[in-house]
């Protein structure tokens, strides 16, 4: 049995849709340029007042590495997700050799 691919049905996109898109990549993208300094800042804050609070000299510097850490993940993260609603996703039947259920050959 030959496999036809079936007519997508093509919804035309409102400027509204397309608007609202913007502002929510604008907002992630706004998020992620913050992300990176203010987790460093807050480990440098947790840093310091563990350095006073303990009278340790290296607490400091090893909250400022902290934040650094955990903003990187945060924004590899969102990177990564963003990067998956992105891409077009494979659906069955849709002509890759994905999950076509045929199981002739």
């Amino acid at each position: 049995m030959p496999f036809n691919r079936p007519i997508p049905e093509t919804k035309p996109t409102g400027k509204l849709a397309s608007g609202i898109g913007a502002v929510v990549e604008a907002e992630k993208a706004m998020q992620m340029a913050l992300m990176l300094p203010s987790a460093v800042f807050i480990g440098w804050l947790a840093g310091a007042w563990a350095d006073h609070h303990f009278h340790q000299s290296w607490m400091e510097i090893s909250g400022v590495v902290l934040g650094a850490v955990s903003g990187l993940v945060y924004i590899v993260r969102t990177v990564i997700s963003a990067e998956k609603n992105s891409r077009p996703a494979a659906k069955p039947g849709d002509g890759t050799g994905k999950g076509s259920g045929n199981s002739e050959p």
